[in-house]
Formats: structure tokens, C-alpha cells, sequence
């Protein structure tokens, strides 16, 4: 079951020190909300040992009458700490809560800025729920950990400091000992630090392929029950559940072994302690206040010092997270090779010239040496068995896939010397799987921004595209939401939304990718007559496995295994009896 798992992708893991850099880096440029949450958490702490310096007096003179005014004076003096240590508590709460909120902003918004960036080959390696949980997990960890673990490191050791200042003042012998065996609780600690950063980083990833199996679980609801997969499904999700469960046992279990191997070596120090405070008094160096205050600061020592110890966790589970979002901001865009620009609209010619290409992972060529040209106007189908090229090949024309030799022009213009906004200005897209966004009709009509189309461009191009009397015909006609994956809608009905788009574009090229294929008759012959205005005065290149739909192309093209084995109209290749020939003739039999 293993092998329903997928390996994070093996990069170079960035050093601590640099990746506490960019997160506090960002952190940092809210320096004055950060500044004033450390001004208040510094009057928070500083209540703290006031409280055990009080003993001493309180002891020593209050209850031995000395101080009748002690009645009232320290209970209101009390109440005035613990309030005035409410107050700072909650200001520097909220204003680091502000500091985090904004940075998770500026951290998604580079994130998602990167995604709509990368390049195309980096989609198609399918790690889907890794992208996600990137978003919803990752990026959370790494805001919300950086300013907790602040918050701890700087309050607890502000606290902790002065507690250390109140315990030498009140007896310097008997804080040699705390001091002494410090250090020993925080070597104990760093040895928990690798263990809990290794089981992070799996627990991270391990998230990421539970995300890809509930996503995968939701899109394919109806193949599982069609298709018996309950049993299947559930086997997958259990292993991964079962891993994460580990993980975090894992995790738990050092987590928690922490604090008792710390407090161990804490109830050492207090016993030696008292043992020498023990010996102090019967000297009479030492007053039944002063212990008492040095014990009450003591107390009051440990929960920070405990604090301190656990925030290694909460880093480790910072900096896995930190590795995996910058490892996305950190992705290569596509690259934008091209400085040039069209000049107003292109006329249309399409020149594939002596094209090869091969994959990385692959161990063959995809494409071999292939030269195709469409004029101006002209529609040219490229048609062959599944496998044979024909999408790698018009995937190179927006630049989704660049080739290994040879050149892809337009009007005669290397198209990898345009800027990839020029260059995809000039094709529009037409595919069997259709992208709606799940939003009103008008909006994915009208979607893109080389110009705002009005309501009457977006009637225009429904009634072009045969749809605009079923949109009239609905409650809220343009302003209808499509549902996710524009649910609400049919296949011949979404189909036409994507030409009826296609058209508000009015590029020049245009590119139809099995636009009908998965159709039902009455649909296609909609969407045909459809595709047939959408084609008018443009270069089309249509990518088809129905031959029937691709008869009245200016040129064919065959293709099969990467090569181009003929090309001519379909009476011509009729005719010659080769290759397409035996196509027609098997789908017609099929048929």
C-alpha cells in the first residue's frame, strides 16, 4: 500500500539560520506593531516579581504586626498588578495577532502569485494536495508559530531575567544553584530538537497526501460507488490516517517526555535548596520572608523556564512549514525569454519549423522533426492514435510547452522572442475540459482582463455561441451562478460558455481541442454550428480523434508517433489510401 503514497520531492533543505531569516525577516517589517507588543509584554513581566518581592515584607513585618497599614496597602496593591498585567497581556496579544495576520497576507498573496506563475510542466505532476496544503496548513504554521514562538522566547525570558535579578538579590548562594543546573535542562532539551524537526517534516508531507486522497475521494464520488471502491478508498485513507496518527505520536511522545525529564532535574536544584536555605536559617543569615520570597520567585521561575523548553517544538514545526512555503515562493515562473511586442493584431500565420521535443524523465523523443504551417484563415486538423503528439505539439504555440529544436513562429516571428502577454493575446482556447469559475454567467463570459466587456458584448457573444435564449430563460439570467466546475450547467451547455468566451476575446489563432469529443449528438451538432461562427476569419488548429468533424479543414495532418506521416484535405487523403485512409475507414466500420 505503499505505492499509493508520492515522496516529497527532494530539495536542497535550506539552513536554520536563513529561514529564521526570511520568516523574521517579514516579521520585521511590521517593526512598530512588533515594538509596541514588546513594550507590553515587557510591563507584563515586570509585575511578575514585584509579587515575590512582597513576600518578604508582608512575612517579616505585616503578620508580625510591625506594618498594620499592610491590611489594606497589599491587597489593593495586588489587585493593581494582576490588572495592570491584564492590560499588558491583551495588548500585546492583539497587536502581535495583527503583526501575524498581516504577514499570513503578505505570504499568500506571493504564494499565490508564484502559482499563477509557474510554469505548466510543474501542474501536471499531479501534487495537487501538496499546492493546497501549502495554503491552508503551512502558511498558517508558519505566521502563527513565528509570533508564538516570539511572544514565548521574548515575555518567558524577560520573566525568567527578572526573577534571576529578585533570587540574587534575596540570596545570591542559593541562586548559584538554579544557575548551575539550567544548563542542564536545556541541553536536555536540544536533544529532543532533531528528533521533533525530523517528524514534522513527515508530518507535513503526510498531510499533504491526506489533503490529496479526501480531494481525490470527493472528485471521484461517483466512480467509487459506481465501481465498488469503498473497500479501496478506505484502505488508502486508513494507511495515511495511520501514518499521521504515528507521526504525531511521535511527535507527542518527545514533546511530552521534555517536561518531565526537565522538571527532574528542577526538583534537584529545589532540594538543594532548601537543603542550604535550611543551614542558612540556623545560622540566622537567612529571615523566614526572605525564603519565602526567594521560594515564591523560584516558583514563579519554572512555568517560563517549562514555556521556554516546549517553544523548541513549536520551531521545529515552524521551520518545516517555512521550508515547504518558500519552497513554493521560491519555484521558477515561466520563463519570459521574449522583450518584443506585436504591433496591433496578428494576421495569423502558424509555423511549426522542424519541431523536436522530449521530456525530461522521458528516454524518447515526443516529437521528431516535425514542420507544419497554417495560413492565415485557414483551419488545420491534426488528427492521429492517442500518443502521437498532436497536443505537446499546439501546447507550444502559448508557450506551455517549449520545444527541444527548432522554432514556433507566427507572421513569420519567433514566437519565443514575444512577451508571453503579447504572444497569448493573439490565441484564445476552446478544450474538452472546460474552465468555469464558479461564479455568475457574465463574469465567465466576459472573464479576462484585456478588456472590460459590457452586458451587450456578452449577449452578443451568448447568441453567437446559440446560448443566449437558455440564459433569458433563467431566473437571473447573466448574473446566474455556474456552480463549482459549473455543475449546474451541461456539457453542450458549458461548451458554448467557453466559446461564447472565446469569442469576447476575438483573437486571431485559435485552438480547438477535442471541443466536441465527449459530447452527446444533439450537443455536438449545437456546439458545431457554434465552433463554425467562433472559426470565421481565424487560424484554427483543431485537435481531433472524430474524423467526422474535421472534413471540411483546409489540411490534415497525420501524425503518429511524434512524426508527421501525411498531410493534405480529406478527399486527398481519401484518395491516396494511406494512414488516414485506414483511420476513416475504422471509425466508419466503428460507427
Amino acid at each position: 500500500m505503499s505505492s499509493s503514497t508520492r515522496s516529497a520531492p527532494a530539495t536542497s533543505e535550506p539552513t536554520n539560520n536563513k529561514l529564521w531569516g526570511r520568516i523574521y525577516g517579514r516579521v520585521g517589517a511590521y517593526w512598530k506593531g512588533l515594538a509596541l507588543a514588546v513594550l507590553f509584554m515587557a510591563g507584563a513581566a515586570a509585575t511578575q516579581p514585584t509579587l515575590a518581592v512582597a513576600m518578604k515584607p508582608l512575612l517579616d513585618e505585616g503578620f508580625s504586626g510591625a506594618k498594620p497599614e499592610y491590611v489594606w496597602q497589599v491587597p489593593l496593591a495586588i489587585i493593581a498588578l494582576i490588572t495592570l498585567r491584564g492590560v499588558c497581556n491583551f495588548f500585546s496579544d492583539y497587536l502581535l495577532a495583527w503583526v501575524a495576520n498581516n504577514v499570513l497576507l503578505g505570504v499568500r498573496a506571493d504564494m499565490f502569485e508564484k502559482l499563477l506563475t509557474m510554469p505548466d510542466s510543474e501542474f501536471k505532476k499531479g501534487d495537487t494536495g501538496r499546492l493546497l496544503n501549502r495554503f491552508t496548513v503551512d502558511a498558517g504554521n508558519v505566521t502563527s508559530y513565528a509570533t508564538d514562538v516570539l511572544t514565548v522566547i521574548v515575555r518567558e525570558s524577560l520573566v525568567v531575567l527578572a526573577m534571576i535579578a529578585v533570587l540574587l538579590y534575596m540570596s545570591w548562594e542559593l541562586t548559584l544553584i538554579i544557575l548551575v543546573t539550567m544548563p542542564i535542562s536545556v541541553l536536555i532539551s536540544r536533544a529532543f530538537i532533531a528528533r521533533l524537526r525530523r517528524i514534522n517534516r513527515d508530518t507535513v508531507n503526510m498531510n499533504a497526501e491526506l489533503t490529496r486522497v479526501v480531494s481525490e475521494g470527493i472528485d471521484g464520488q461517483r466512480v467509487i460507488k459506481l465501481f465498488d471502491g469503498y473497500a479501496f478508498e478506505r484502505k488508502r485513507f486508513a494507511y495515511v490516517s495511520g501514518r499521521l496518527r504515528r507521526f504525531d505520536m511521535r511527535a507527542a511522545t518527545s514533546d511530552a517526555a521534555m517536561t518531565p525529564i526537565t522538571q527532574v532535574v528542577t526538583a534537584i536544584a529545589v532540594a538543594a535548596v532548601i537543603a542550604v536555605a535550611l543551614s542558612q536559617a540556623n545560622s540566622g543569615t537567612l529571615t523566614v520572608g526572605s525564603f519565602a520570597a526567594f521560594m515564591a520567585a523560584l516558583a514563579q521561575i519554572f512555568d517560563p523556564i517549562k514555556r521556554l523548553t516546549k517553544v523548541a517544538s513549536r520551531m521545529q514545526k515552524m521551520l518545516v512549514s517555512a521550508e515547504s512555503v518558500f519552497t513554493l515562493v521560491d519555484q521558477a515562473s515561466e520563463p519570459e525569454t521574449g522583450t518584443q511586442t506585436f504591433e496591433g493584431r496578428a494576421r495569423g500565420q502558424v509555423e511549426f519549423r522542424n519541431i523536436s521535443h522530449r521530456f525530461a524523465d522521458a528516454q524518447t523523443n515526443t516529437l521528431s522533426d516535425v514542420s507544419v504551417t497554417a495560413e492565415p484563415g485557414e483551419t488545420v486538423a491534426l488528427v492521429g492514435r492517442s500518443g502521437s503528439g498532436k497536443t505537446t505539439l499546439v501546447n507550444m504555440l502559448p508557450r506551455f510547452v517549449l520545444p527541444t529544436l527548432g522554432q514556433v513562429c507566427i507572421d513569420g516571428r519567433d514566437i519565443s522572442s514575444l512577451r508571453l502577454g503579447d504572444l497569448r493575446e493573439q490565441l484564445s482556447l476552446v478544450s474538452q475540459d472546460v474552465v468555469l469559475f464558479d461564479d455568475t454567467i457574465a463574469v465567465n463570459v466576459g472573464y479576462g482582463a484585456l478588456h472590460e466587456a459590457s452586458e451587450q458584448e456578452i449577449r452578443e457573444a451568448l447568441r453567437a455561441a446559440n446560448l443566449l435564449d437558455f440564459v433569458e430563460g433563467l431566473p437571473l439570467g447573466l448574473q446566474t451562478q455556474v456552480g463549482e466546475n459549473a455543475t449546474r450547467l451541461s456539457g453542450g451547455q458549458r461548451q458554448r460558455l467557453a466559446i461564447a468566451r472565446a469569442l469576447i476575446k476575438n483573437a486571431p489563432i485559435l485552438i480547438l481541442d477535442e471541443a466536441t469529443s465527449a459530447l452527446d449528438n444533439e450537443s455536438e451538432r449545437q456546439v458545431q454550428a457554434s465552433l463554425e461562427t467562433l472559426m470565421k476569419g481565424r487560424t484554427t488548429l483543431v485537435i481531433a480523434h472524430r474524423l467526422s468533424t474535421v472534413q471540411n479543414a483546409d489540411k490534415i495532418v497525420v501524425m503518429d508517433a511524434g512524426v508527421v506521416v501525411e498531410q493534405g484535405s480529406h478527399q486527398e487523403l481519401l484518395e491516396r489510401g494511406g494512414a488516414y485512409a485506414a483511420l476513416y475507414q475504422m471509425q466508419f466500420r466503428d460507427e
